[in-house]
């Protein structure tokens, strides 16, 4: 029999109106990467929590076993981290405007005897640890705020290893990276068995699972429902069990009919976000028809986002001009874009896209307000079946619309997000990354509420850093490479070498 490195006995999670984890039990082996799977809302995130101490001893059932078979008692995550396991977030939580070299070591810069720090030292530990990733010649006293998403993750990884850690959890730790990226990262995790090192691994991108893990745990509703050692790996049995019933395809093709066009903009210039005196979009023009799905591709930094942001009034123009309906418009801040019947889903739900303190009927109808209210006073019966008519119409999981949106999983939010533009008379709709950190059965719904949406005549524009995502959704796609727009291909034209390809700008 395998010794196991981490045992879960019975662990029971409740919160009010709900139960988080119901009795799951399962082991983590030694020198074993443990695939986590399960819907938005299964459990996982919260079983992470218990697991580094964010849910501290007595805030659950059950217990925690090491190798010996002894109990563990986490009050807080220092204690989870003095039993050796390290825990990396969904969201990268780095101090920005801090170097490299403070970031890997925060909360453990070694000191000199008189107990002042040796920045000498923490540099040489700081690059020691990163080359143990595969990371040479990075200067460590840059600061954080100016690397890409693939070396922040990096950084994260390297702060968890530096405390030694005999496990590590790593949530969700490829959701913001590009396919490269990715796939140099997956091969950094991987390297982490020979280390002597265990981990827990969550994420919704079955690729990944079958690629890197040696077994997958699927939890479902808070209960665990299935295993599967890796020679037994079979992708349409674990969705199944993810899911709780059989998916049809995964990219559904629905009938409709692309109209006129409805949005052209031509020779837009954009300032870059961070570097001074540089443009992050240097020339770009498109248009967009009613009915279509037009996919905006580029590798990241390439624009897209600033793009569509700067078309829809949140980021300044340095030029460049709007056509809605064929009329030339003036867009200064996003009320005006809405005036104009679009909407737009941003990529980060959490920094700009809903409002953490309020619940689901509130999110959703902070789009209408003007519908909804009069002389200052919301009409809450109109409220409440504008919010209620969505609530049902998307299948939102949750007691009820007055549910906190922070007690919601992310798939979940991302509905009451599109159900608030939905509320709208919107006709344009900006998807960045709509389906990031999202589990399978929940993006095939969102899917099929995109070719709903543009069956209806909607125009859509989509992000996405998922190739074949952006493959099985778009009619149309646009390539930007260094703030240009460097290659168009309808849907026949298009598959992912070509997008890379010219992505790549080679």
């Amino acid at each position: 029999m395998e010794r196991y490195e981490l045992g879960i006995r019975n662990i029971t999670k409740k919160f009010p109106g709900t139960v988080a984890l119901d009795n799951v039990s399962f082991d983590l082996r030694r020198q074993e990467i443990l695939a986590v799977l399960g819907e938005n809302g299964a459990g996982k995130s919260t079983l992470m929590k218990i697991l580094s101490g964010s849910y501290p001893h007595g805030s659950y059932t059950g217990e925690i076993v090491s190798s010996d078979g002894e109990p563990l008692v986490f009050h807080n995550n220092g204690d989870a981290e003095k039993a050796g396991i390290g825990m990396i977030y969904q969201e990268k939580n780095l101090m920005l405007d801090l170097s490299i070299a403070e970031n890997v070591l925060i909360g453990h810069i070694p000191k000199n005897s008189a107990n002042i720090i040796d920045w000498r030292k923490a540099r040489e530990i700081a690059v020691s640890e990163l080359e143990r990733l595969g990371i040479t010649g990075i200067d460590v006293t840059m600061h954080v705020r100016y690397l890409n998403a693939s070396m922040q993750q990096l950084i994260c990884i390297a702060r968890a290893l530096v405390k030694r850690p005999k496990i590590l959890i790593l949530d969700e730790p490829t959701s913001c990276l590009t396919e490269q990226e990715t796939a140099s990262l997956i091969s950094i995790i991987g390297s982490l068995k020979e280390r002597g090192i265990s981990c827990l691994y969550i994420s919704h991108k079955l690729d990944e699972i079958l690629k890197l893990c040696d077994r997958a745990v699927i939890l479902r509703d808070g209960k665990f429902i299935s295993e599967y050692e890796r020679d037994a790996f079979d992708s349409g049995k674990i969705i199944e069990d993810i899911v709780g019933r059989r998916l049809e395809a995964a990219y559904p093709r629905i009938p409709k009919q692309i109209g006129s066009e409805v949005l052209r903009v031509e020779h837009i210039k954009v300032e870059h976000p961070f570097a001074y005196g540089k443009n992050i979009i240097e020339d770009v023009s498109f248009c967009l028809r009613s009915g279509e799905v037009l996919g905006l591709a580029g590798l990241v930094g390439s624009g897209r986002s600033e793009l569509l942001m700067a078309v829809f009034g949140g980021r300044p123009m340095l030029s460049g001009t709007v056509y809605v309906n064929e009329k030339k418009v003036n867009i200064k801040s996003p009320s005006d874009a809405k005036k104009l019947g679009m909407g737009f889903l941003t990529e980060d739900r959490k920094t700009d896209g809903y409002i953490p303190c309020l619940n689901i009927r509130e999110n959703m109808v902070l789009t209408i307000l003007d519908m909804i209210s009069k002389w200052f006073f919301i009409k809450t019966k109109r409220e409440k079946s504008k919010s209620g008519g969505m609530f049902n119409q998307l299948r939102i999981k949750a007691p009820g619309i007055n549910t906190g949106i922070m007690n919601l999983s992310g798939g979940n939010q991302q509905k009451v997000l599109i159900a608030k533009w939905l509320l709208t008379n919107m006709k344009i709709l900006f998807l960045d990354e709509p389906t990031r950190g999202i589990d399978v059965g929940t993006k095939a719904e969102i899917y099929r509420m995109i070719g709903d949406l543009a069956a209806q005549g909607m125009a859509v524009v989509m992000i996405s850093s998922e190739l074949p995502e952006l493959l099985g959704v778009c009619d149309r796609f646009i390539v930007l490479s260094k703030g240009i727009v460097v290659k168009e291909l309808s849907g026949e034209e298009a598959d992912e070498k070509r997008i890379l390809h010219y992505s790549s700008n080679l």
